[in-house]
């Protein structure tokens, strides 16, 4: 049933009426949004922005702003005297159009689905209030890759959080230039979070976006399928990645790293591949910050929310049931980002243990690892935005975190618990032992090949009853001998036993493709004597007993010594890996070194190492 909107002001009946038509879900799909965040200064910067949309430019506006929640909205009616497009302030169930601006009402939250505009009443105080990030994140879902998020003038962080997931999904950021706006706390947030595509004056930012549009639209009308671009060039751009950063990605989805680089591409309105391979040659920062776009992930506190709460009120209880003497459990958050969900885990277990009240004393030991140095860092530092109040209720902020003045930082209690380190789960071996393994929303972006040689070496690195927590898009596959669903809904899984595998587990240093002719299978090889007669001697001249001789993979070729107090067969099938045979102590350290010596060509040296025996106390 169709309702009749009361305009606010007859006097200006095209604020208030909205579009007669109502398109279908496809057709709400083939253009663009603009969502666009601004707070204190923001008008100005409105005015100025819209004042340089074209008319006819097949694009809608939709403006979030903080507004006075106790006073009659007429921002509509401001604007409308700046643009030619017709301007609504939305009602709720209003269908976006193309060339219209639509300017959330006071005291209210925005969301939008398949292209319609949901009004809800806030949820949290005022001074607490996101509405820039809550419609940002809808409107990332709703749009994907056609979203487009636009940051003003305004105090505070709102709309960082939103901007990080159209980034997730391909789509465009651009941002006012500080110095361009009265109030600079949120255009600088979005920028030293990383996620600026492009920043300029308010004034500015429409050409920018049109120009970006055309260039997508055009590489998307001549650019054919997938497997009929130039590869060759696609390839280059890995090479160039790989000889920057160290990071091969050649085992990521290649539609998902195609389409980043398109991303990049129409930011720089470049056309052709082969064009943006020489661009990328030419300019160093160019590829740091493809680098950075490629390990762009939406991760927030108690993401999926449902998913979090059975972890605490049955997993953990259950871990805790099994070690009933207590002691400490350990877990990984592989690809944590900046580090939420690592703390967010902190969290659930220090609750799950007060609702619990064990007899034994239990701690939980969290390692937290990334590709991304920078993401890292952050994490380390523990410092979040003010909206992390949006994921994070009041009760938890002021037990868990020290709030500072432009957001909170995460409290001793729980940065003492999560150790973090730069990893590449691709290259690196893992951490073992644990009870709790957590890789949210990170397999999707991997081909299948590489998944089918992940999850059985999760399985792996779980003891058993271990619990399996991957993302709301993940799925075991065909592994269901190896894990068995504790809900699979929330995506929790637990580590069967028993199981005879009938592969040999692969350890990451096999995951890369080798050349042709030489074998993937981790088996025993068997050197020539005279090639062993040439490691003796290389060893006895630079080495000290116990040593061992591996290869590019870590397969051991010779051992010299008594090296037990080192390496240990690992249970199961045999396995002549030292990723597999290295003592508790050993395996982190020895990973990073390895691929640091196959990369540097040069003697490695590491101190300090404690190695852990029997248990891996």
């Amino acid at each position: 049933m169709k309702k009749q909107l009361q305009p606010a002001n007859s006097g200006n009946k095209r604020v208030n009426s909205p579009p007669k038509d109502t398109p279908s879900r496809q057709e709400s799909l083939l253009f663009p949004i603009v969502g666009i965040g601004a707070s204190a200064g923001g008008l100005e910067a409105l005015e100025q922005f819209l004042r340089q949309v074209p008319q006819g430019s097949g694009i809608a506006f939709v403006i979030i702003q903080h507004l006075d929640p106790t006073h009659k909205g007429i921002m509509a009616e401001l604007l409308q005297r700046t643009t030619g497009m017709e301007v609504f302030q939305v009602r709720d169930r209003m269908r976006v159009k193309p060339n219209c601006v639509y300017v959330i009402p006071p005291n209210k939250d925005m969301s939008i689905l398949h292209g319609v505009l949901h009004l809800f009443e806030p949820m949290a105080a005022r001074g607490l209030r996101l509405p820039i990030d809550f419609f940002l994140r809808s409107l990332a879902e709703d749009r994907q890759e056609l979203s487009i998020g636009v940051i003003l003038s305004g105090m505070g962080s709102d709309g960082t959080m939103g901007l990080r997931a159209i980034k997730e999904k391909a789509g465009v950021v651009l941002v006012q230039e500080p110095a361009s706006a009265k109030f600079d706390s949120m255009p600088r947030s979005a920028i030293e979070a990383g996620l600026a595509d492009m920043v300029a004056p308010a004034e500015d930012l429409p050409v920018k976006i049109i120009d970006y549009l055309r260039h997508t639209r055009v590489i998307a009308k001549t650019d054919l399928t997938l497997e009929e671009k130039n590869q060759s060039a696609l390839e280059k751009v890995l090479i160039l990645l790989r000889a920057k950063t160290g990071q091969d990605f050649s085992l990521y989805k290649k539609n998902t790293v195609y389409r980043r680089i398109e991303r990049r591409m129409s930011i720089h309105q470049i056309d052709r591949i082969a064009a943006y391979v020489r661009y990328l040659q030419e300019n160093s920062q160019e590829v740091d910050l493809l680098f950075r776009e490629l390990l762009i992930g939406v991760t927030s506190f108690f993401r999926d929310p449902a998913a979090w709460e059975q972890l605490q009120g049955e997993a953990i209880p259950a871990l805790l049931a099994k070690h009933q003497a207590g002691g400490v459990l350990r877990a990984w958050s592989a690809g944590c980002s900046t580090g939420e969900e690592a703390y967010s885990l902190a969290i659930a277990f220090k609750e799950a243990l007060e609702q619990l009240k064990p007899k034994a004393g239990f701690t939980l030991q969290i390692f937290a690892t990334d590709l991304d140095q920078d993401a890292i860092d952050k994490a380390r530092k523990g410092v979040y935005p003010a909206n992390i109040a949006a994921d994070v209720s009041p009760e938890r902020l002021k037990r868990y975190f020290v709030q500072e003045e432009n957001g909170y930082r995460a409290g001793k209690e729980i940065r003492e618990m999560v150790t973090f380190a730069t990893q590449n789960l691709i290259m690196d071996p893992p951490f073992t032992k644990l009870d709790i393994l957590i890789c949210r929303n990170l397999l999707i972006y991997l081909t299948p090949e590489l998944q089918k040689k992940l999850l059985p070496l999760f399985h792996y690195s779980l003891t058993p009853g271990g619990v399996l927590f991957l993302g709301s898009a993940e799925t075991i596959s065909t592994f269901t001998d190896l894990f068995a669903p504790l809900n699979i809904k929330s995506r929790l899984f637990r580590r069967r036993e028993s199981v005879l595998q009938a592969e040999p587990l692969e350890f990451p240093a096999s995951f890369v493709p080798t050349p042709s002719g030489i074998p993937r299978e981790l088996t025993v090889l068997k050197p020539a004597t005279n090639f062993q007669s040439l490691a003796d001697q290389l060893l006895l001249q630079h080495f000290s007993p116990p040593a061992v001789l591996v290869n590019d993979k870590g397969d051991i070729l010779y051992i010299n010594g008594r090296t037990g107090k080192y390496l240990e067969p690992a249970a199961g099938k045999a396995n002549w890996n030292i990723f597999a045979m290295a003592r508790e102590g050993l395996r982190f350290d020895l990973g990073s070194a390895f691929q640091k010596v196959l990369r540097q060509k040069e003697a490695v040296t590491l101190k300090g190492l404690k190695v852990g025996e029997g248990s891996g106390m």
